[in-house]
């Protein structure tokens, strides 16, 4: 006898409403989801309502009343706190969906997605690309690590924010997916900040050589959106570069670089004016 299909996910809640989270609550809620969210921050539940979506007071009345759990929060700590058997999720319901769209460690991934299985939840990883503005527009990729039926009953979640959804393979391979892309594109704004920053010092109008290195071989994302990248992650995600490559036994001598060079910029916006070195 051939099995049902599982319903399709109707209600979601999402912990943690900050830059990346907030957005994704309008979106979910203009896509027809009942939205629950829960951040420590209880000055946001204004917002968060003004969004159509329902302010919970606690993670564990959210993740009673959600099929799927997407989790916006900041480290590992926090997460596998989150996800402890006495956390705020830990008597999440047998068939519930973990999403955790968090930037981290790839081994909390795969430590928390067993011991989760265990209790019939399903924990994936689902980070997603192209930052704030992408949020805002509900145009960010999202990479997906987990067994591809789970994926396949996320996607539908996934895709009121996201545009573009890859499955990576198993959970704790969009860590993986979000790390390369993390080493690539703040190797990127580094060498762009410091291209633009000779020319002017060479007394070219930086912003025309901007435009034309668009069109070359010199093209990449961060000079297409320059004036809304900040370094705000940009330690921590090396960080995570570094210990990946140390755990892995091989030597990474540019993101090295280039975490010291990020916690040297940091206070930088990046805006179209600053082009100092």
């Amino acid at each position: 006898m051939k099995a049902m299909a599982k319903p399709a996910v109707s209600n979601v809640g999402l912990i943690g409403a900050g830059r990346m989270g907030m957005p994704m609550v309008g979106h979910l809620a203009r896509k027809g989801f009942n939205v629950r969210v829960f951040d420590l921050d209880a000055a946001k539940r204004a917002e968060v309502e003004k969004r159509k979506a329902t302010w919970q007071g606690d993670a564990r009345s959210l993740a009673a009343a959600s099929e799927v759990v997407l989790v916006c929060v900041g480290y590992d700590r926090e997460l596998r706190e989150l996800l402890a058997p006495g956390g705020g999720l830990g008597a999440v319901a047998k068939g519930t969906i973990v999403a955790v769209l968090s930037t981290v460690d790839p081994k909390t991934i795969v430590d928390l997605a067993a011991e989760a299985a265990g209790r019939g939840v399903h924990v994936v990883d689902s980070t997603v690309c192209r930052g704030g503005r992408a949020a805002d527009e509900g145009t960010l990729l999202a990479f997906v690590g987990g067994d591809a039926y789970v994926v396949e009953r996320l996607k539908p979640v996934l895709g009121a924010f996201a545009t573009d959804i890859v499955h990576t393979g198993p959970a704790g391979t969009a860590q993986v997916a979000k790390a390369a892309n993390n080493l690539v594109m703040w190797s990127c704004l580094i060498a762009s900040h410091e291209a633009l920053a000779l020319a002017k010092r060479y007394g070219m109008d930086p912003e025309k050589l901007r435009g034309a290195l668009t069109m070359s071989s010199a093209d990449n994302y961060v000079l297409r959106t320059w004036g809304t990248n900040t370094m705000a992650w940009a330690e921590d995600d090396m960080d995570i570069v570094q210990r990946m490559a140390a755990e892995r036994g091989i030597a990474l001598p540019q993101a090295g670089l280039n975490r010291e060079l990020c916690r040297l910029l940091k206070p930088k916006r990046f805006k179209l004016d600053e082009y100092g070195v």
